[in-house]
This record gives structure tokens, sequence and C-alpha cells, in this order.
């Protein structure tokens, strides 16, 4: 940057305009509020549109809900520490499951990042609950986080929802999930999946905590396509 000049002289050196300053730095400023409205609201994902390209994703031993036969199945690769993730799930998740009975197979693969020191474990427990036949009221638990998520939290979901506690414990302080966790994190890496949540539509890729109606408007034109 170059040395602001010491002489007081006016006449040698007209004075500079203060938007000259002001401007860069507005542009700067414009382009960090960018920034955060589009990492707090993301846009609806270009793959969202008609004739997107589809990717063929493995349920594998991942849980789910709803009927196999299910003509939409809708994969989230999800984390129970990511905020977007319980945006999404406090907002839509419900919702969704409730407009589509019987029409809709709804797939959870682990997906735990590494800025997030929760989410292996709490996934690690969620599968421990799986074990007992709990996945998805134990699911609903980590999400609604009375507890926090945290090995004391985890035990007190596990006792709440009257799971053998001593059995749960057992595998959760044992990591007997936590290679199958690691896996369903490694075959996302390997789909190119790299942020939570991030969703399949019967293949069509969908980023980000979006809207009710972004579901709706892929689920109704997947049934429509099914007729």
């Amino acid at each position: 940057m170059p040395r602001m000049p010491t002489s007081t002289s006016r006449t040698k050196h007209p004075s500079t305009s203060p938007l000259v300053f002001f401007l860069p730095l507005a542009f700067l400023l414009g382009l960090g509020a960018g920034y955060l409205f589009w990492g707090l609201n993301p846009a609806p994902a270009a793959a969202t549109t008609p004739g997107a390209r589809r990717v063929n994703i493995s349920v594998g031993n991942s849980p789910s809900l709803g009927p196999e036969n299910a003509p939409v199945t809708i994969i989230e690769f999800g984390d129970y520490q990511c905020p977007y993730c319980k945006l999404w799930y406090d907002n839509v998740y419900d919702r969704l499951l409730a407009s589509y009975p019987g029409k809709v197979r709804f797939v959870y693969h682990d997906f735990p990042l590494d800025g997030h020191p929760e989410a292996l474990p709490a996934a690690e427990a969620a599968q421990c609950a799986g074990a007992q036949n709990a996945y998805w009221k134990y699911h609903d638990a980590l999400f609604g986080q009375q507890y926090g998520l945290s090995n004391t939290a985890y035990k007190q979901y596990a006792q709440e929802l009257g799971l053998n506690v001593q059995a749960f414990s057992s595998c959760l302080d044992g990591h007997r999930f936590q290679a199958r966790v690691k896996d369903s994190y490694q075959y996302a890496v390997g789909l190119g999946v790299g942020s939570t949540p991030t969703f399949y539509i019967n293949g069509i890729e969908v980023i980000g905590a979006q809207s009710y109606e972004t579901f709706q408007q892929l689920i109704d034109q997947e049934l429509a396509g099914k007729k």
C-alpha cells in the first residue's frame, strides 16, 4: 500500500475524496453480506430443475422410514450437530412425511463433519438405539436436543425412550457402530457430498436446508412421472 504523504500543503497535494476510500470498503462489505445471505439462506439447488442428472445412491444398511417400494425415495446425508440439519428437521421433516403417507421412503445416511466433535458419537448413539429398534425415536430426540449432545445426554435419551441403558451404554462406549458411521461418511465423500444437509430425491440432488415447497415441487414432479 503506498505511503500516505506527510506534507500538509494543499497546493501540492489536492485533497482526496472520501469516496476513494469508501467504495472499496463498501464493495468488501457487500461481498461479506452476500456470503452470509446465501450461506444462511441457501438458494434452490440447480439440480431441482426438470431433467436434472440423477445419481444412483445406495440405501445400504442405513435406517429408513416408509415402504421399500415407495415411488419416491428421499436420502439425507446429515450430521446431528449441524444447525442447518436441525433447521430442516424442525421446519420440514414431519410436515413432509405427513403429506405423503405411503408414497415416500426416507433414508438417513450419516455424514458427520470433522468440525463437529459430537457428530460422530451422536451418529453412533443413534445406531446403538437402532440395535434396539428405536432408531427413529432416537433420531428425533437428537434433533430435539433437550439435553444437548454429549455422552451423558446420549444415555439420558436412551433412558427416557425406555431402552436397555446398560446394553446401550456398552454399545456406545465400545464404539460398536463407529466403523459403519465412518463407512457412510466415506461413501458420501466418494459421491462428492461436501456439506450437510444434502438430499437426493429419487437421485436428484438438493443441497441445503431447503423449504418444504422445494421438496414438495420435486416430489410431486416425481409422482406425476410415475403415473
